[in-house]
């Protein structure tokens, strides 16, 4: 371990907690960040690196978890709710917009990493979701029914969850496609992107704990400084970037997102293909 591994770490976490969970694909920033410039593998090591990189994430989900805390702990039965009669999000919602994704995750995972890891599909992922986006500010607005995420009804979050699919894909982004399927289902953009947040939290803890087991050896003395300076600094910017984001979603809506994505798609395809 150097000081140089502690700024790379420092910085991917950075990269991480401000692009996780805004519609603007964290895989195409840790194409330009890591791969095009610091590349952690190279001094880490390719497993090594590898596994920071599900350290990170973990620190980005903590930050929702804190954002979200009340709300969980509601969901969960832990803490009585004043308003037990009145619509509210349950977890069985949640559930119900997990399904699809985790059902397709698990068959096609194979696949996925074989096939769909790699820069042009990436670049694919961006400018299709962008498009998505664009399409959900267009048109969405036209049929708004649900102003809060209490009023999501179960057969808008199994769409929503449907929609969600689409983010296997690489570069397509889990929020930009599940706030734009929810704002064209007649969500407003704080419902959706709250229904987004809170949705991902159960898959990428999954996810990441179990990508974890099969690498838990990678967690040596050396390594865990560097896992531990990652996950911190995607954990604080992840928390200004989820509650700057919620602030400002209602505001600019998607479409400024989008045109950044494509900005994004343009300058991977510069660097990598010319």
């Amino acid at each position: 371990m150097n000081i140089w591994e502690l700024i790379v770490a420092l910085i991917l976490g950075l990269v991480e907690g401000l692009t996780e969970f805004a519609p603007v694909s964290s895989t195409g920033h840790m194409i330009i960040v890591d791969d095009m410039w610091l590349r952690s593998g190279d001094f880490l090591g390719e497993k090594v690196a590898n596994t920071f990189k599900v350290v990170i994430q973990l620190g980005s989900i903590l930050a929702v978890v804190v954002v979200f805390w009340n709300r969980f702990i509601e969901m969960l039965g832990l803490k009585k709710d004043a308003r037990a009669k009145e619509e509210r999000l349950r977890l069985t919602h949640v559930i119900v917009g997990l399904l699809p994704a985790g059902i397709l995750g698990v068959l096609f995972e194979d696949y996925i990493d074989e096939h769909l890891f790699s820069t042009k599909t990436v670049l694919v992922g961006l400018v299709v979701g962008a498009l998505l986006m664009i399409a959900a500010d267009l048109f969405g607005g036209r049929k708004r029914t649900i102003e809060t995420v209490d009023q999501i009804t179960y057969k808008q979050a199994f769409a929503v969850g449907l929609i969600q699919c689409l983010s296997l894909w690489p570069g397509f982004s889990r929020s930009g496609s599940t706030i734009s399927g929810g704002v064209l289902l007649g969500m407003s953009h704080r419902a959706a992107a709250d229904f987004t947040f809170i949705m991902a939290v159960p898959i990428m803890v999954g996810a990441s704990l179990l990508s974890l087991i099969s690498k838990w050896q990678y967690f040596t003395l050396d390594a865990i400084p560097v896992f531990a300076v990652g996950f911190i600094s995607a954990f604080v910017f992840a928390l200004l970037s989820i509650k700057f984001f919620l602030k400002l979603i209602g505001r600019i809506k998607l479409i400024p997102f989008a045109i950044y994505r494509i900005v994004l798609a343009g300058l991977i395809f510069i660097i990598y293909f010319q």
